[in-house]
């Protein structure tokens, strides 16, 4: 039955997959194993850059015997001696193999060698009258034989899905992919840092719900079996934290894992990475010098430049960052007024206005003045906001976890970060009175009912833990997708992503029986 599925995949090899397995039996055959273990290098390529790189040809003389391991990228075959390009995922070096030179077994190893093939090779440093500096190999093996062969040398995939769906060929044939990808991990860690310093505690709070809050989303379902429970994938961490606030801890944060059940698009992924922090004590203007100073310190400490280009943009990350009531920005960059703001006509004559609206004007008449302004911002001004820029002073109406202004309580205390005309960043002062909380989850629930499937399920169990009493707090979220995106000028999520999601890929016409 097995033999079924085996036959069936390499069913699909071609001419050039078949020689290399050939080669791959007669390595066998000579008892070098083709999928060798316990072989290490002694230096990276880098080091013996870094060491030797500068020095004239004549000026290295003999050297000690290092050995080194990478990827074949390129062979220059001249029968009874090559160069052979290496990649170790770091640096590209050269090996020198040559008849009489490296040893029989190495020499025997590779004529069995082929371009992707993964190798190791120890010997002396020199330099080639071309000034290239290389490794004459006194012993070489091939460790990993490479059936499937890379795409051509010099062009790598070109086709954009393939680069997601086989990112592990992107990796090998693109150093800038490898290196924008890499750039991410180093945000990462800079923010993670940046919090341990500022002494944040890190937490881990649950992935799985059994009840959708903490946004403004359409969840994933599933189903746990033991507990014949319904469950949905987390869309936020925020109800979590919060606990913990009630909890006791003063500082906490988590780099979560979130999944929106939602459209992709090129600023969009289901699946997703967020920073979230909670401070007790704490307001959102705090949270906004925060956030301001870990931004600054990401482009300058991670990128190295304090000024991104992104596309034929340069966002400008050394200034303070500027502060716009959501109002003001709309009057800013509409013929709006702030009187207007509440005329409902003046804002739906506006938006249908647009030929590419992204709500259906038939629904425009049955939107709240709240709504609308909102919409008017989304449509007029959002993609208008290059530099940094805070927006301040939100609706209550759409913001259902955040503390009321006390001076005004149809607004709340809140921001959202806009960087490149993108919502980076989401925070407020945190709603902290249970029977308000209480009140705010009982409208999102009347949404639900009435069909908005974004709309929030009541979590009475965090009204509960409210009203054991949580501390005066301010919180936020930051999206790390979209943030790595503008610092290694990206114009689609899928580039700084490892493994963005895409349709499942069919290897077969018709389906095994």
């Amino acid at each position: 039955m097995r033999e079924k599925y085996i036959s069936r995949w390499e069913g699909l090899y071609n001419d050039q997959m078949k020689v290399r397995l050939e080669k791959r039996d007669k390595l066998k055959e000579a008892n070098s194993h083709p999928y060798k273990h316990g072989v290490k290098p002694s230096i990276k390529a880098k080091e013996l850059v870094e060491k030797y790189g500068e020095m004239a040809k004549e000026d290295i003389g003999e050297t000690p015997e290092y050995s080194l391991v990478g990827r074949a990228m390129l062979v220059r075959d001249f029968g009874k001696a090559a160069f052979i390009q290496v990649d170790d995922g770091e640096t590209r070096f050269q090996f020198y193999v040559k008849k009489n030179v490296t040893s029989e077994e190495g020499f025997a190893d590779y004529k069995l060698c082929d371009y992707g093939d993964i190798i190791w090779a120890k010997g002396s440093v020199f330099k080639t009258n071309k000034g290239e500096l290389s490794l004459e190999a006194h012993d070489f093996k091939v460790l990993t034989k490479s059936i499937r062969p890379l795409p051509e040398k010099f062009h790598g995939l070109t086709d954009q899905e393939l680069k997601y769906r086989m990112r592990y060929v992107d990796m090998i044939m693109s150093a800038p992919s490898r290196s924008k990808l890499k750039m991410r991990s180093q945000i990462v860690r800079y923010i993670r840092e940046f919090f341990y310093k500022d002494d944040w505690l890190e937490v881990e709070t649950p992935m799985m719900h059994s009840v959708a809050g903490g946004a403004a989303a359409k969840p994933f379902n599933t189903h746990h079996n033991a507990l014949d429970m319904d469950l949905f994938m987390r869309i936020a961490p925020e109800l979590h934290l919060k606990r913990l606030i009630v909890g006791g801890y003063e500082k906490v944060f988590e780099m979560n894992r979130c999944f929106r059940n939602e459209g992709l698009s090129l600023k969009h992924n289901p699946e997703f990475t967020s920073v979230e922090f909670y401070q007790a004590y704490a307001t959102y203007e705090d949270l906004m010098d925060f956030t301001e100073k870990l931004i600054h310190g990401l482009a300058k400490d991670v990128v190295g430049k304090d000024v991104i280009t992104w596309g034929d943009r340069e966002i400008d990350f050394a200034s303070k960052f500027k502060r716009l009531p959501m109002a003001d920005a709309i009057v800013e960059y509409t013929e709006l007024s702030k009187e207007d703001l509440k005329n409902k006509e003046k804002m739906i004559a506006l938006l249908k206005s647009k030929k590419d609206l992204e709500v259906d004007p038939k629904k425009l008449d049955s939107m709240s003045e709240a709504k609308l302004m909102v919409l008017c911002f989304e449509e007029f001004v959002e993609d208008k906001l290059i530099q940094p820029t805070f927006i301040t002073q939100y609706p209550t109406e759409v913001s259902p976890l955040s503390r009321r202004n006390d001076e005004d309580p149809e607004v709340v205390d809140r921001f959202e970060l806009f960087i490149n005309g993108w919502e980076i960043a989401n925070a407020f002062n945190e709603l902290n009175d249970p029977t308000d909380q209480l009140g705010r989850f009982a409208d999102q629930a009347v949404l639900k009912d009435s069909g908005d499937d974004e709309a929030c399920d009541p979590d009475y169990d965090f009204v509960r833990a409210l009203e054991y009493g949580m501390p005066p707090t301010a919180g936020e979220g930051i999206g790390i997708d979209r943030l790595v995106m503008i610092l290694t000028n990206s114009s689609t999520i899928r580039d700084v992503i490892l493994f963005p999601l895409l349709k499942k890929e069919s290897f077969f016409e018709v389906d095994a029986d």
